[in-house]
């Protein structure tokens, strides 16, 4: 996680290095439907390994964009969801689905 200090200048940078991965900008488009375990995000987003979605949620939940519930049973089930903050990303995230959907209708 960086610090506020160590973020870039630019806003829209600031967001590219939060988000600006492929597989974090999918994993936020799921967690905006609802909670997700590790293995059904493993099995929706065909192509990512297990470390990089890893990677990327601990990165997440460290920037305060997602959390990471333990429920205390036998096994363990672990959830992920977003936080208030992950929430606020979902404009960003619906103008990239509506900015696709009329590239994909006209070319």
């Amino acid at each position: 996680m960086l610090t506020k200090e160590e973020m870039p200048a630019c806003p829209v940078a600031t967001t590219v290095t939060l988000i600006g991965s492929k597989w974090k900008l999918l994993i936020i488009r799921n967690l905006l439907a609802r909670p997700w375990r590790f293995n059904e995000l493993k099995k929706d987003l065909e192509g990512i390994s297990q470390k990089v979605l890893t990677d990327s949620l601990r990165s997440m939940e460290a920037d305060g964009i997602i959390t990471r519930t333990v429920y205390p049973e036998v096994p363990p089930r672990v959830e992920y969801s977003l936080t208030e903050l992950g929430k606020s990303l979902k404009p960003i995230l619906d103008s990239m689905r509506a900015w696709g959907e009329a590239y994909k209708t006209k070319h």
